[in-house]
């Protein structure tokens, strides 16, 4: 039965195809069926609105990335033109850009760069360089070495800040044996990314679990009376360390002992304890600002040149320290925030995440699968970050259909989303920093350098893991 309205008088706006209507008065004959109309007419352009600006936001990011992996010189260029292409095109709002970079990441990067070059000045890295170099075989052996020793930093401080401490070593260590740092770099590189999943304080994705869990220090080590995501690490870094030995098995050459370097100042030095230090004492802080990890190293770096100045009067080191920090690759970071955080905004991740649920169905090992070898394959593309934090509320929503305990699900995301950005060089911070310090130095990384290291690590690293979690936790 159709609806009239008898007696209505009424003043309304009406939004069609941005044109407003005015309606004033209302009479006998006027059916409400007009009203739905226009209602839902407005609302279908929207959504063809939207899904037009997701369509041109999946095209721009397809077209970024390949060219970011075609152009390794350009990489920073590239990020940040698109990114003011997303804003632009309002794909992303103007007023959501400050919030959408992870300004922790950008400084504690800042932060930990200006350290390591003082640092490096200090002439610590040499010291220890001279130390590996005299207790190694080989080439193979000492490149090993380095990885295993970025590790163990890993485990307890950033990937991103653990890279830019072990890189200088490592540079320093080619230099002396006059070969390519390139291997050497990305090696130390992927056993960060690998190791930032061991403890809390590791790696971001690491300290977005545990808050979505609500996970201490400790959980990490053992876990509802089981072995943790550490040891599950620890088993997975031993294969990837044999992997390396594999890999690296035609660098026989020979390294020989040098004269010790002398280290006159370990001011540096004690600044860098202190910031792994801190860092660790603040997971345990609770209600701490977001940017606690880039205030802290920020504030390390900043006493070091107050020290610089006053005590040492070294305004040579100062200046050195400040243009040594890498602003290309902070560049390309924060473009890269920004073009994911577009792509969200528009509700690709969203998306993608409806379509793995529909997929994945309520088979708990198939889920499980689904969820670790997919955050693989998205976290090579995708800076895990933003993937781990978009899927911890989606893999609850899972476990809310499917009943139970899911801690196997919630380690395997971490796994498959931190390992995964293993297998391209823009896919982990890490990656970015380490060819970001062979960029500065000279030397040109492609693509096919660093997946011939990162895709068989990953691949052994994964397996091992998933295999691990599976049986402790399923």
């Amino acid at each position: 039965m159709r609806l009239k309205v008898w007696t209505v008088v009424m003043t309304s706006k009406i939004r069609l195809s941005n044109q407003v209507y005015e309606s004033e008065t209302f009479t006998s004959g006027l059916h409400w069926k007009s009203l739905f109309i226009l209602h839902f007419s407005d609302r279908i352009q929207k959504t063809s609105r939207r899904e037009k600006m997701k369509t041109t936001a999946i095209v721009l990011f397809i077209l970024t990335y390949v060219l970011l992996l075609s152009l390794p010189k350009h990489r920073a260029k590239i990020a940040m033109a698109t990114a003011t292409i997303f804003v632009a095109l309002g794909i992303l709002p103007f007023s959501k850009v400050f919030t959408t970079v992870d300004w922790n990441v950008i400084l504690m990067i800042a932060g930990t760069m200006g350290l390591v070059s003082l640092f490096i000045d200090s002439k610590m890295p040499s010291l220890l360089a001279d130390f590996i170099i005299a207790k190694t075989p080989n080439v193979k052996w000492a490149i090993v070495s380095l990885s295993l020793f970025a590790g163990i930093i890993s485990a307890f401080v950033d990937n991103v800040a653990t890279v830019l401490m072990v890189a200088p070593v490592a540079l320093t260590i080619c230099k002396k044996l006059n070969v390519s740092p390139v291997s050497s770099i990305i090696a130390i590189s992927v056993a960060s990314n690998l190791q930032g999943a061991a403890t809390l304080v590791g790696d971001t994705t690491s300290i977005l679990l545990a808050g979505h869990l609500d996970m201490n220090f400790f959980d990490f080590f053992f876990y509802q009376g089981k072995l943790g995501l550490f040891f599950i690490v620890q088993i997975g870094a031993i294969a990837s360390t044999l992997m390396l030995l594999w890999i690296f098995r035609k660098e026989k050459q020979p390294v020989t002992a040098l004269d010790k370097t002398v280290v006159t100042d370990y001011f540096p030095s004690f600044l860098l304890i202190l910031m792994v230090l801190l860092l660790i004492a603040a997971s345990f802080i609770p209600n701490t600002p977001r940017t606690i990890n880039g205030i802290i190293c920020m504030t390390l770096f900043v006493v070091g040149m107050i020290r610089a100045l006053v005590v040492k009067h070294d305004e040579k080191t100062v200046a050195n320290a400040v243009r040594e920090i890498d602003y290309v690759t902070l560049l390309l970071l924060s473009g890269l925030f920004i073009v994911v955080g577009g792509i969200t905004e528009v509700g690709v991740i969203d998306d993608i995440a409806a379509i793995f649920i529909k997929i994945a169905g309520d088979n708990l090992f198939i889920v499980y699968t689904l969820i670790v070898w997919f955050s693989v394959v998205v976290s090579a593309f995708i800076d895990n970050i933003i993937y781990t934090a978009t899927m911890l509320p989606v893999i609850g929503g899972i476990g809310a259909l499917i009943g139970g305990d899911i801690t196997v699900l919630y380690f395997g995301l971490i796994i498959g989303a931190t390992l995964g950005g293993n297998l391209t060089p823009i896919g982990a911070s890490a990656n970015i920093a380490g060819i970001g310090i062979l960029t500065k130095q000279g030397y040109e990384v492609k693509t096919k350098d660093f997946t011939s290291i990162g895709v068989p690590f990953t691949l052994i690293a994964v397996i091992t893991g998933y295999i691990l979690t599976w049986f402790l936790f399923a």
